[in-house]
């Protein structure tokens, strides 16, 4: 699952005590372990080898540039969604023929800069965004800047419920995601209106944080019949990307194996004759990752303990935004995690504690009601897991407070990849004109 794990007692990260990275940078802070990076990665490409397939991970998941640079490495392509992370992966040397980029609102910037770029292809979500693609490449064609028509992917909404929370359901016609079928189809019999585009595939991303391979199996379903009739009108449809949205453990053990989602995808792809196009993010880096918190105060009220910690909903806002659950325990334990075979048992020496930030706002916990080892206090830190994936990019200033070191692990040592902002860079771009006093 990970390279977390605790020895004589002690969490290590890989062949690294943590306890050596708070040392060394202190609290908050994130920390990764490539060899969980690589593993996940691995897992996918070995599950899906039976078909032609490129994996373009997702980089709004986690787009510090040492875990792209890892994935790039391993032959992993990209899914941008806004010109910024583009330049992260220009910027890491990645290959702009496994680029696709993903989005609802690209705008005219956004699309001139990855037409530019030469990437392999853009995820269109409607007619709108198709017209605005062949006349910025068309105005690049005559320019002499590119000279191909730019290659996209027309998004489909099959309308299958994934399951998953309503934020991130994306595969619903109440969505805002994508096409329905019969739109799709009368865009792809009037594609010949856009001569400086080709579309050469079809996008059916339904969600993330899926833990079941039903919905895929009824929405890619849908979109492989749609594919053979479309290809009988002598359409060339090249790839079927069917996106990300592979669940992972959090609290329990529902989530399935890469190997699993093949099981249903694979024969599905080879009925389609394309090659596969996946977008996995959260499959990759969530479990890679943990944020780390220092309690600074304990407090009780009410019948109630209080854990107040370094770290707030500023640093990990999943917990305030979707009521998700991490895993949260102590460095030093005796007892293992729950999620990992351990954790609170009966008559065992737990108490149950909300464990809160500092920030201004009743919203600010990164758990509620939460069985812990007894006696934990002021200067303990906690490991908040399962944060590898919409942690550090999530993350705001709120209340002035600036973000968080990022730290990789690579066997028995750390390396500091992305150092922790300080008050006066956070304030740098900021300035009081004379005149306005």
């Amino acid at each position: 699952m990970d390279s977390f794990r605790y020895k004589d007692g002690t969490l290590y990260a890989e062949g690294v005590p943590v306890r050596k990275i708070v040392e060394d940078v202190g609290t908050p802070a994130y920390v990764y372990s490539r060899e969980t990076f690589l593993d996940h990665y691995t897992k996918i490409d070995k599950a899906f080898a039976e078909v032609p397939h490129l994996i373009c991970y997702s980089v709004k998941a986690n787009s510090c540039l040492a875990v792209l640079a890892v994935l790039n490495e391993a032959g992993a392509g990209f899914d941008v969604v806004s010109g910024g992370e583009l330049v992260r992966v220009q910027k890491i040397g990645g290959d702009m023929k496994q680029v696709v980029f993903a989005g609802v609102g690209k705008t005219d910037e956004e699309l001139a800069q990855a037409l530019r770029a030469g990437i392999l292809m853009f995820n269109v979500e409607s007619e709108a965004e198709l017209e605005n693609i062949d006349r910025i490449a068309g105005q690049l064609k005559a320019d002499g800047e590119i000279r191909e028509p730019a290659r996209v992917a027309l998004r489909v909404n099959p309308d299958v419920d994934p399951k998953t929370h309503a934020y991130i359901t994306t595969g619903k016609k109440e969505n805002k995601f994508g096409v329905d079928l019969e739109r799709a189809s009368r865009i792809l019999q009037e594609a010949g209106r856009f001569p400086n585009v080709r579309v050469a595939g079809i996008h059916a991303h339904i969600g993330s944080q899926i833990t079941e391979v039903k919905p895929y199996q009824e929405s890619l379903g849908k979109v492989v019949k749609f594919i053979q009739e479309h290809r009988r009108k002598e359409v060339p449809i090249q790839y079927l990307n069917s996106g990300g949205g592979f669940g992972i453990w959090y609290q329990d053990r529902k989530a399935q194996p890469a190997s699993k989602y093949a099981e249903v995808i694979v024969p599905l792809v080879k009925d389609s004759g394309c090659t596969l196009v996946l977008e996995p993010g959260r499959f990759i880096s969530g479990n890679s990752g943990i944020m780390l918190t220092k309690i600074v105060y304990v407090k009780e009220s009410a019948g109630k303990r209080f854990l107040i910690v370094d770290a707030g909903m500023n640093d990990l806002v999943r917990p305030s935004l979707y009521g998700a659950f991490h895993e949260i325990w102590p460095l030093d334990a005796e007892a293992l995690p729950p999620t990992r075979g351990g954790g609170p048992a009966e008559g065992a020496a737990y108490t149950q504690s909300d464990i809160v930030g500092p920030i201004c706002e009743s919203g600010d916990f990164l758990a509620k009601d939460r069985a812990l080892p007894k006696g934990l206090g002021r200067g303990d830190v906690l490991a908040v897991y399962s944060a590898g994936a919409y942690g550090y990019v999530m993350a705001g200033n709120y209340n002035t407070r600036p973000f968080l070191p990022e730290v990789m692990v690579r066997g028995d040592k750390h390396y500091v990849v992305n150092r922790r902002q300080t008050v006066e860079e956070l304030l740098e771009r900021e300035k009081v004109p004379q005149e306005l006093l």
